[in-house]
């Protein structure tokens, strides 16, 4: 089973998290931000591990510190639920439509991280979570969980339907790269003999 649990705890969070990489998508979320938790269940349930996640966070100041640590805390998970990769796919990719927005995600589970988040700033934010807010729970998610991530919403009006495409996208993309590949038969998908 390819599962972890971190906790962390700052003077701006408190979060423990429970994850498996192979389960089928339940999630139990409580981050005291409604909205990041709806986006946490639909990255949950799309990437197809399941989640537990208990977060208190300095909402009182805003939702930054909670979804970056948060992101911290899974790119962690993540990362140590994936062992030496032996024979995952690594690489995936996913596109989302969400009524008028299309995202795209591109991931390799590198162990180099980088992201390039090509969102254009003129695009409207959701309701009480900015855009930049999805802008760093992916930075955060990359590097910790050591990955390469490329990013690009092509167009879209609506901004909860832009937030939602964005954590929908990369939920599948990270889905197709943990999982894995019949054919590998527990070889390390890369030449270099390492990626961790």
């Amino acid at each position: 089973m390819r599962i972890d649990a971190k906790t962390r705890k700052t003077g701006e969070t408190d979060i423990s998290l429970e994850i498996n990489i192979d389960g089928s998508g339940c999630a139990a979320i409580n981050t005291g931000h409604a909205f990041y938790d709806h986006m946490l269940h639909l990255f949950t349930r799309h990437s197809l591990m399941d989640m537990t996640l208990n977060a208190d966070g300095d909402l009182d100041v805003d939702a930054h510190h909670t979804v970056e640590d948060v992101a911290i805390v899974l790119g962690e998970s993540l990362r140590c639920a994936l062992g030496d990769k032996k024979g995952i796919k690594r690489y995936g990719t996913a596109y989302v439509p969400m009524d008028e927005t299309l995202a795209r995600a591109v991931i390799d589970l590198s162990n180099r991280p980088f992201l390039e988040f090509r969102v254009s700033r003129d695009m409207p934010d959701a309701p009480n979570f900015p855009l930049t807010l999805c802008e760093e729970f992916c930075r955060a998610l990359v590097n910790n969980l050591r990955c390469n991530l490329h990013i690009e919403v092509f167009y879209g009006r609506d901004g909860h339907h832009i937030a939602e495409a964005i954590f929908k996208s990369v939920a599948h993309a990270l889905r197709e790269a943990m999982e894995i590949d019949p054919r590998a038969q527990g070889i390390l998908p890369s030449t270099k003999g390492t990626l961790s």
